[in-house]
């Protein structure tokens, strides 16, 4: 399965156009990782535990748009963008949408 952020593939042609699918993952944080946190943001930098929660909504908010767009008979999304909002307090949602196409190699 392709996935781009562009609305063209080099060296493919779009011969079918399925649809818009998505993919989304809400997270809470963690109480372990939330006292972690804390404890660097006094210090400053990275708040590794949160850039890792994300990083895993995120790919699973892809996962799930891939899988949905297999089941159109795709074999690629394009135009791929991601949003974040906030849920509730100390939870947040990772959204993953795009075009699902079907590429033939040419073009």
């Amino acid at each position: 399965m392709i996935v781009a952020t562009t609305e063209a593939v080099a060296g493919h042609l779009v011969v079918r156009t399925h649809g818009m699918v998505r993919g989304s993952s809400i997270r809470a944080r963690h109480l372990g990782r939330d006292l972690m946190a804390t404890l660097r943001n006094m210090a400053g930098g990275e708040l590794y535990e949160y850039t890792k929660l994300l990083a895993e909504a995120r790919e699973q908010a892809i996962d799930r748009m891939v899988d949905e767009a297999k089941a159109l008979g795709a074999n690629a999304v394009i135009a791929v963008r991601f949003q974040s909002a906030q849920v509730s307090q100390g939870a947040a949602e990772m959204l993953c949408y795009g075009t699902a196409v079907e590429l033939r190699v040419g073009g």
